[in-house]
């Protein structure tokens, strides 16, 4: 045997914090050293960030990466360590992997494939690097090996697939499995989307079993630059059996998973393997020399966390991914709290639940002294005992009625508040919103009526709302947050400058058809945070746990669970319901699924959902809500465009910042709702009997 201990390092950057990024490095690679991790793996981009954007034009930032490189290559002594850096090469940037070992500089891998869809735009940026082609780069006084290189460690062979490089059919796994690798390094940022963790482990596996080497998975953590929310997967593989793999959405700056790997092992699976020819490429070989320690056989094997086996892993995700996502965001632009308007219904409900939940998962992973030190520049956290004390002190919600507002709705926004501890406040607008209608009658001559004027004194109401809870956003020097949801925005059922004002739109990415399941769960189930860290890592919480103790309910979301989804904007007699106005939300949310995410026209989306719904809802009513989609959405992308920055949760992302580009001018599918109409009446009339209504 020949066995050497590895690891992956995932690390919690800040795009451009130069100081941060370099700092948090150093203290991974000593507390790898500590562990006597011989080869540690870090995450791509790590130096610079990952989100730089076009800050990766400017030759500052290749600069600022270089003197960070060079001081991280003096706390490298008796280690080697992949770093990752953006760098100028013949007046093109590349995305590259550095390999220091002992103090020295041993070269640049860089990245072959670009990702270049969905979320991602590198091809802006990066120039992706051909196969078998070695140059030189010069850093400061001296010239180093770039691009395609395998590195040889006193016989130990290194090779490197870069995030994108492992998701194409052509990786460069293959080419380096010809090339009689021992190891692959893979620093990646893969952004967290639902279920992702595990697609990323059947390649790791996959690749590990099917190129005969040991394989090292090392993501990016938490919301690095505002968007993107990243899970911190972390995982070791060696002929096909994942060995470890770390704890994701975890709160802490990195993470060190090690892993004892045998290379001998590995290279008989290479030897027995004989489909392809070891081709030797000595011009793409970097040689040197590194005394790899004896280590003793250690017995591993990879564990899910209670939370991924429980059989609600969407409904987990969600709430730790989110809550993740919302810590780093307030840390990261070092803002007080939290403001949120929160009328009783289910999209602000669970906007406030999952800020608890940032909180109670915080204290849960880092302790209640982690979360003040994280949060040391918030004084007011400085002397509280529990998670619903601090919630008091980050996040304020205020309930902003009309005469149009219910006793249901205020009490559920009560229940709620009270329940977790945030700091709840009550006004009523009425007069206010009496105020514009009456000088705008003033002006015009005539009253306004909802017979006349419907939609403007709906909207009134979610606009006038707005000026408070700013002034408490501004009060607190806190960050408003935004509560519209991914199938609001598909429509535009949404006040712009109202209920879509705010500095973050923690929801925006998930449809509520979802939104209202989870919060049921989250009411009922809870999240389950069994055996998920040692109590010794849980500074203030508690250390003999029972097993209700080991589930993160919010009780306060009973009354809401109980409530139609209603946006409250018309007289309480009209008896209005989100639903009624647009259509059930499971509907909208599998029509924009096939209309949107697959971009099938009207006609192919109309015999979708018929199918679907077979027996529930008839023809005319399903053509008259595909219909009502295809309008809404074309007539509203300016809506879309004008929302506050979101999370990216999935792949139904609607945020043409970050996903799905549309124009704002558009013919709005005219021509394809007038086939489908021409196709459903051609048709033989659908005699299925089904409900019709909601």
């Amino acid at each position: 045997m020949k066995l050497l201990k590895i690891a992956a390092g995932v690390l919690n950057q800040t795009p451009l914090a130069w100081e941060h990024n370099k700092q948090n490095i150093i203290n991974a690679i000593e507390e790898a050293r500590r562990q006597n991790v011989s080869l540690l793996c870090l995450t791509e981009l790590c130096i610079s960030g990952y989100g730089c954007e076009d800050a990766f034009f400017a030759q500052n930032t290749i600069d600022q990466s270089i003197a960070s490189l060079l001081d991280i290559v003096e706390h490298t002594s008796g280690i080697a360590v992949a770093v990752g850096l953006p760098l100028r090469h013949n007046n093109r940037t590349f995305d590259t992997a550095c390999l220091i070992a002992n103090k020295r500089i041993l070269g640049f891998v860089a990245k072959q494939f670009m990702a270049n869809n969905g979320v991602h735009y590198e091809t802006r940026w990066f120039q992706p690097w051909p196969p078998y082609v070695r140059d030189e780069i010069k850093i400061g006084d001296f010239m180093y090996p770039f691009g395609d290189i395998v590195f040889d460690l006193s016989g130990v062979r290194i090779g490197f697939e870069i995030c994108e490089d492992a998701w194409v059919a052509s990786r460069p796994g293959r080419i380096l499995y010809e090339r009689g690798v021992d190891i692959l390094l893979n620093p990646t940022a893969s952004h967290f989307a639902f279920l992702k963790s595990q697609v990323r482990e059947r390649f790791v596996v996959d690749a590990s079993r099917a190129f005969g080497v040991s394989y090292v998975y090392a993501n990016l953590l938490g919301n690095e630059a505002g968007r993107m929310i990243y899970d911190g997967d972390a995982m070791v593989a060696s002929n096909g059996e994942l060995l470890v793999s770390g704890a994701r959405l975890s709160y802490e700056d990195f993470l060190i998973v090690p892993a004892v790997v045998d290379v001998e092992l590995t290279r008989l699976n290479q030897t027995q393997n004989r489909a392809n020819l070891a081709l030797s490429y000595p011009n793409l070989r970097v040689s040197d020399r590194f005394d790899w320690p004896d280590i003793a056989p250690v017995v591993q094997k990879a564990e899910l966390e209670a939370w991924e086996r429980g059989g609600y892993l969407k409904e987990e995700e969600f709430a730790r991914a989110v809550a993740l996502g919302l810590f780093d965001y307030l840390r990261k632009s070092r803002s007080q709290g939290y403001v949120l308007s929160l009328s009783g219904g289910a999209d602000s409900s669970a906007i406030a639940a999952l800020v608890f939940l940032m909180i109670r998962m915080a204290v849960e992973n880092i302790g209640i002294e982690g979360v003040k030190k994280k949060l040391s520049y918030i004084k007011v956290l400085q002397t509280c005992k529990t998670p619903e004390e601090m919630t008091g002190k980050l996040l304020t919600v205020m309930y902003q009625g009309t005469e149009n507002s219910s006793d249901d709705t205020f009490n559920s926004a009560k229940t709620l508040a009270d329940d977790i501890g945030a700091t709840f406040l009550n006004i009523n607008i009425n007069g206010l919103v009496e105020t514009y209608r009456s000088l705008i009658e003033e002006q015009l001559g005539r009253q306004l009526s909802w017979d006349t004027d419907d939609l403007a004194l709906q909207n009134i109401q979610a606009r006038v709302r707005a000026p408070g809870i700013w002034m408490m956003a501004n009060i607190n020097n806190a960050l408003l947050l935004s509560t519209s949801n991914r199938s609001e925005a598909a429509v535009g059922y949404a006040t712009m400058d109202g209920d879509t004002a705010g500095s973050i739109s923690p929801i925006t990415g998930i449809d509520k058809h979802f939104l209202r399941g989870w919060l049921r769960w989250l009411e009922t189930v809870g999240l389950n945070v069994k055996n998920e860290w040692t109590p010794a890592d849980r500074t203030g919480a508690v250390t003999d746990a029972t097993e209700s103790d080991q589930l993160i309910k919010v009780k306060g979301l009973r009354a809401v669970n109980n409530l139609q989804p209603t946006a409250e904007l018309r007289p309480l007699d009209k008896k209005q319901t989100d639903e009624d106005d647009l259509m059930p939300y499971d509907v909208l949310n599998s029509i924009e699924e096939a209309a949107i995410r697959d971009k099938q026209p009207p006609v192919e989306v109309l015999k979708q959902v018929e199918v679907r719904y077979a027996g529930q809802y008839d023809r005319d009513r399903l053509l008259v809500w595909v219909e009502r989609f295809f309008k809404l959405w074309s007539r509203n992308q300016w809506k879309r465009e004008r929302y506050a920055p979101s999370f990216h949760l999935d792949d139904h992302n609607l945020d043409p910042r970050s996903w799905c580009r549309f124009p704002i001018l558009s013919g709005g599918f005219e021509k394809e709702l007038a086939e489908m109409r021409d196709w459903a009446a051609d048709q033989k009339p659908n005699t299925r009997k089904g409900r019709i209504g909601f």
